[in-house]
């Protein structure tokens, strides 16, 4: 199928394009906490020219347990995003909806909607959220086979919004486990042509892993990242905290400032046009041989 794309901000995101970062805390912690984030991964992702998506959730409505922390909520979200656009240049911002209502409240605000994993197959939050005309990220189901997101992609685009992306966080394997098969990625990208996006932090997450929260493995991130990167990707998604064991949420999974000059240096370089030339020279020759 032909490869789309789909405009964010001022820059555009495809599956052939230069790869581009979302990235931020799990949720809004206080408004200068997501301000100071935001600013430290504008910095990072300046200096080595990558175009970036700010991430932060304003309710995390599917948390493990009723007794930790959800966010600020709305309205205080709302007074949050707006600022960190003011703050910085009209940056574009992506966070995730949980209700059909929230998605026209949310949608002037920010550039791109999130439907979580969980209610990736809720026909009507993919309608409410497709007619706000926004960017629609659909984030897999880890119950859900890669080739099953044509019907959820054909879901918004009925509804009349061509601008939907794609979001590889692992697949369940027994309990409390999640695996990533990275065949999924370029399966994706062939039988929607939407932009994929891989989420290195959710993958490594062992859902419910610890009783009242989740665990997870936060070192195997880069490794999960520079993989999706070498198959292709049109974004990484990563959740990111100045003080990765004092988060509010997901703390088994969240990455420090150093990880991004790391990882998305490893990144740059797998992207880089001479290497691309490369690699399709080695793929010429490698045919003729076969």
């Amino acid at each position: 199928m032909e490869q789309k794309t789909v405009k964010i901000g001022n820059f555009e995101i495809g599956n052939k394009l230069p790869l581009a970062l979302l990235a931020g805390p799990c949720q809004i912690e206080s408004r200068q906490h997501a301000i100071d984030m935001c600013g430290a991964m504008v910095e990072i992702t300046r200096e080595l020219g990558i175009n970036y998506v700010f991430k932060a959730s304003f309710d995390k409505a599917n948390r493990t347990s009723i007794n930790t922390p959800r966010g600020v909520g709305l309205e205080e979200g709302m007074r949050t995003f707006d600022e960190i656009k003011k703050l910085y240049n009209n940056i574009p911002i992506v966070t995730d909806i949980h209700e059909n209502e929230q998605c026209a409240i949310v949608a002037p605000h920010v550039d791109m909607l999130q439907i979580p994993a969980f209610l990736c197959r809720q026909t009507d939050l993919a309608i409410a959220a497709a007619k706000t005309g926004k960017v629609i990220n659909i984030k897999k189901g880890q119950f859900l086979a890669p080739w099953d997101m044509k019907s959820l992609v054909k879901k918004v685009e009925d509804s009349g919004n061509m601008n939907v992306c794609l979001t590889e966080r692992g697949a369940s394997f027994g309990y409390n486990t999640l695996v990533t098969d990275f065949r999924g990625l370029p399966r994706m990208a062939k039988d929607t042509g939407c932009p994929v996006i891989f989420d290195a932090t959710h993958s490594v997450q062992q859902p419910g892993g610890q009783g009242t929260t989740s665990g997870g493995q936060r070192e195997y991130a880069p490794v999960l990242a520079r993989a999706a990167v070498a198959v292709g990707v049109a974004a990484v998604f990563i959740e990111t905290h100045d003080n990765p064991d004092k988060a509010l949420s997901d703390v088994s999974m969240k990455e420090t400032r150093l990880f991004y000059h790391r990882i998305m240096t490893a990144s740059m370089m797998a992207m880089h046009p001479k290497y691309m030339r490369m690699r399709a020279l080695f793929s010429q020759r490698y045919a003729r041989l076969r």
